[in-house]
């Protein structure tokens, strides 16, 4: 099984796709809010060199301000 981080915004709808869409299949992941955690903003700047949401680690591989269609084709959904 893989390891998904998924670093969200508050009011991001393209987190909220994609955050449903993982739900919806079953695919087990981990949610960091990086606008109340100023932690999670870094962390996640740090892996992915931008700041956009959301923003996805799966096994350490980074899809960088994406949405649920390019989840999805890269997990295989």
């Amino acid at each position: 099984m893989k390891h998904i981080i998924v670093y969200v915004k508050t009011g991001c709808p393209w987190c909220i796709g994609v955050t449903n869409l993982l739900k919806e299949k079953g695919v087990a992941h981990e949610e960091r809010n990086v606008t109340q955690n100023k932690a999670f903003m870094d962390e996640m700047v740090q892996k992915s060199g931008q700041s956009k949401a959301p923003t996805l680690d799966i096994d350490g591989h980074i899809l960088a301000d994406s949405d649920k269609e390019q989840v999805a084709a890269y997990l295989g959904l």
